[in-house]
């Protein structure tokens, strides 16, 4: 017996599932995701080849997966054919700069004991990889598969990168949680993000999509905890760092640093700058 059989509503469900456009699942698309982390990253897999053929074998794979998934792509695709050989021509340049974000977070992070723990279990370079790999789809002109693989992550580990924006070499998220990093944004290299940044745009309407809405990061700075960094014309200069809790909606000149400066609300005296003090010395 079926509650709802006969219904209204199951009827409404067979017609949405007969219009729906039949794209590949998100589990079909994680599943592959997944295998081609294990074949690029022997510490993720849960078996070791033994031999080259092996191995050979596992891409071939792979690369038939990927093949029908782009296959049930219902929107029109330049070059169908040609991307799925086209993307793995790229994977020896994602695994460099994957080699290079783990040298960024190892080297960056004392906690870190070694590089294998880096690719093991930390959230940011998971969410690293999900973006290097489904950025070079995005270029290569997939719809919709490359989103689907960075909101895997997101919900993996909490970190919102969105496919096409631009991300240099040697780049870290420190815990990560919370961070999002918007389409249009463009991050230099050798930048280090802390849980709880936003990279975003100001409210904009629908038909500014295809404008520059999110800031541009140059190279060398770190973003501390909690900061948000809006707009499309904002850009932080080479260099530069922005402490924790800073809300920025204006460009920052090369080497400066920028940090929240609380204020002290007291009922008899009004507002305060809350008062700073060198590093041991005793509050009064």
């Amino acid at each position: 017996m079926t509650t709802l059989r006969g219904s209204d509503f199951l009827r409404e469900r067979f017609e949405a599932h007969r219009s729906c456009s039949g794209c590949p699942s998100p589990e079909r698309v994680a599943r592959w995701f997944d295998g081609l982390l294990t074949l690029l990253f022997p510490d993720l897999a849960s078996r070791s080849f033994e031999s080259l053929a092996e191995l050979e074998v596992e891409a071939e794979r792979l690369e038939g997966e990927l093949a029908g998934v782009v296959a049930r792509i219902p929107e029109p695709i330049e070059a169908r054919d040609a991307m799925v050989p086209a993307f793995f021509r790229t994977l020896p340049s994602i695994v460099a700069h994957l080699e290079e974000d783990v040298s960024a977070t190892f080297e960056g992070d004392p906690a870190a004991v070694s590089r294998s723990e880096v690719v093991r279990s930390y959230p940011g370079f998971h969410a690293i990889a999900a973006y290097r790999v489904a950025h070079a789809l995005h270029r290569l002109g997939l719809p919709i598969v490359p989103r689907m693989i960075t909101e895997l992550a997101h919900g993996r580990t909490g970190i919102d990168i969105h496919p096409a924006a631009l991300i240099g070499r040697y780049f870290c998220i420190d815990h990560g949680t919370g961070v999002v990093i918007g389409e249009t944004a463009e991050i230099g290299d050798r930048v280090k993000l802390y849980q709880g940044v936003t990279l975003g745009a100001m409210s904009v309407r629908k038909g500014d999509a295809r404008t520059k809405r999110h800031p541009t990061i140059e190279s060398d700075v770190v973003v501390y905890a909690g900061a948000t960094i809006l707009g499309g014309a904002t850009r932080i200069g080479q260099g530069s760092t922005i402490g924790g809790n800073v809300w920025l909606t204006r460009s920052v000149p090369a080497n400066t640093t920028l940090h929240y400066q609380e204020r002290l609300l007291d009922a008899g005296v009004g507002e305060t700058a809350t008062p700073l003090k060198p590093r041991g010395a005793a509050c009064d």
